[in-house]
């Protein structure tokens, strides 16, 4: 089992950027897919960014070319940088581990407005 903390989230206003990090321990993360989901009020969760223990990496339509994920297997961590934020990507973001287990952060919210 992976156990997943986020970190960097906050209120930003529309165009600026945001880092968001995850901390994983718990288990041989290296082996793990891991990913960024989100969910905004009244929606359903979902995928923003995934990356395999490769490295080879997949983003919703909605965040490509403006969020990059990243991983440092080293570290346990994996990052999501966000940048042009727009207000539709306000929401609660969740780190995503799945390999032997699934596991879920606990969520931090990002809020995009001027």
């Amino acid at each position: 089992q992976v156990h997943l903390v986020e970190s960097g989230g906050g209120l930003v206003q529309p165009g600026g950027s945001l880092r968001l990090s995850c901390a994983a321990s718990g288990s041989i993360f290296s082996i793990y897919h891991t990913g960024w989901y989100r969910q905004a009020p009244g929606k359903l969760r979902e995928m923003v960014a995934m990356i395999t223990p490769d490295g080879s990496r997949n983003y919703a339509d909605s965040v490509k070319g403006r969020f990059t994920i990243s991983r440092d297997n080293a570290k346990n961590m994996v990052y999501l940088q966000m940048n042009s934020l727009k207000p539709e990507d306000t929401a609660v973001y969740y780190c995503n581990a799945a390999g032997p287990s699934v596991s879920w952060g606990q969520g931090i919210q990002v809020t995009v407005s001027s």
